[in-house]
């Protein structure tokens, strides 16, 4: 992979000293909201609750991270100001508006105003991250791969590295993403839009496990993960997706021995933590269970990842 000094050097602070990607993300809008929600027995959380949220998993977790994943509506701002985020850890931020949600999965992505890849590189940010429904059959496809192309285009005027997260979502009538028959269509649906999307300009790919579902078997899992680092040419790191822990680990495992670049993970380790009332027993859970789970799959990544950049050798 041919970079430039600018992209590289900002890879440097995205990853550790092994050149792993062992990334936390907080960026999230709808899910957060929903488990502070639900947690205040269905009270609307104002802005107010979702920054103080967004700050507190931040102080408990970015010091043992390579970089964290932030929004520009409810985190950027306030961890920046208040130097919650050690200098030596990196910072992506989202370039999209949309978020994880099952409503009207196959939406057009939508830009979020005022925050193209320059304004993220003003703030001193080392990344953009586009989150981007597709479906390679989908009458949304084109639309879509033009919003990647104009968010690689201008993270290559700025020169900063460009993460492009493709979530995938079934067009079929009725079929829900949790329909067997869609499980069983889902790897060679991550794997062929991760052929498309990959060329258009992104430096690193945000990926689902591709082979994710109780119908797979650990060979089977493994090669599809196998098949996406031969495919595609640049660094991917696997997203958490909001599966538990346990399974994310697994996942993790199976991913970098098979050439993935580390991890991003959110829910997987800080969920419990959120939905929890007492914030005494929050802020214990964050600083024990939550960090403990960040250094496990830290150390599953470092033992087995594929360096997103190569280090030289000493003569």
């Amino acid at each position: 992979m041919t970079m430039t000094l600018g992209k590289t050097r900002h890879l440097q602070k995205l990853t550790n000293k092994h050149g792993i990607f062992t990334m936390i993300a907080i960026d999230h809008h709808d899910t957060l909201i929903e488990l502070i929600r639900q947690r205040q027995g269905g009270l609307e959380p104002t802005a107010e609750v979702i920054t103080a949220e967004k700050e507190r998993l931040a102080r408990a977790l970015a010091s043992h991270a390579s970089a964290i994943l932030l929004d520009p509506i409810y985190s950027v701002e306030s961890l920046i100001k208040q130097h919650i985020i050690p200098g030596r850890v990196g910072i992506m931020v989202a370039r999209e508006a949309s978020s994880y949600t099952d409503n009207d999965p196959g939406r057009e992505t939508v830009l979020l105003a005022d925050w193209n890849a320059a304004a993220i590189k003003r703030v001193g940010a080392d990344g953009v991250k586009l989150l981007l429904y597709y479906h390679p059959d989908s009458s949304q496809a084109a639309y879509q791969e033009n919003i990647v192309r104009q968010v690689a285009q201008e993270c290559q005027e700025a020169d900063i590295p460009f993460l492009l997260e493709p979530i995938c979502y079934p067009i079929k009538p009725g079929q829900s993403k949790n329909d067997p028959d869609f499980a069983a269509e889902r790897p060679e649906i991550v794997l062929e839009s991760a052929r498309r999307l990959a060329p258009l300009g992104v430096d690193v790919l945000k990926a689902e496990f591709p082979a994710a579902g109780q119908q797979f078997d650990d060979f089977t899992m493994r090669m599809y993960c196998r098949r996406l680092t031969e495919l595609i040419g640049i660094p991917w790191v696997l997203l958490s997706a909001g599966v538990n822990f346990q399974n994310f680990q697994r996942q993790v495992k199976f991913a970098c021995e098979e050439g993935a670049s580390g991890f991003v993970v959110g829910r997987a380790i800080w969920q419990e933590a959120v939905e929890t009332p007492d914030p005494d027993r929050r802020a214990d859970y964050l600083n024990k269970i939550a960090v403990s789970r960040l250094r496990i799959l830290a150390d599953v990544a470092n033992y087995r990842a594929k360096p997103a950049i190569d280090k030289p050798k000493l003569t």
